[in-house]
């Protein structure tokens, strides 16, 4: 049988952490502002977000480590397609003519509160590198 102590040393326990410390890192270069990283990670209650954002460390659940995946996928991609690291991070705000964006930018097609639309900003650029 399973006890709140073990559930929290599982798997996503022990992911919870670096991938927190990972998207907030991700989240200052991109200048994203509480909301925006709020809807990014699914909209958690805000004393969840806060918790999480001052201990950098948390049992996340599998839509949220899914989410945080797909943000570092694509901080991943930016960084191949463009080795400058400002272009990189400002490619997210920019406007893109794709069909996939249609004149809007990919962080607002990521701020949908989908997270079909984080996928699909990562098979772009994953396209965009000859992945896809």
């Amino acid at each position: 049988m399973e006890t709140a102590a073990s559930s929290r040393s599982g798997p996503q326990a022990r992911l919870g952490g670096a991938g927190l410390r990972a998207f907030f890192a991700i989240a200052e270069r991109w200048g994203l502002r509480v909301a925006e990283q709020r809807r990014l990670l699914g909209d958690p209650p805000e004393s969840t977000f806060y918790k999480w954002k001052r201990e950098r460390d948390g049992a996340l659940s599998r839509d949220v480590l899914e989410r945080i995946s797909y943000v570092l996928g694509i901080f991943k991609d930016l960084a191949i397609l463009f080795p400058e690291p400002a272009r990189a991070d400002a490619w997210v705000r920019a406007p893109n003519a794709a069909p996939t964006f249609g004149g809007r930018s990919a962080l607002e097609r990521m701020l949908s509160g989908n997270v079909a639309d984080l996928y699909v900003v990562r098979q772009y650029l994953d396209a965009q590198r000859g992945w896809g």
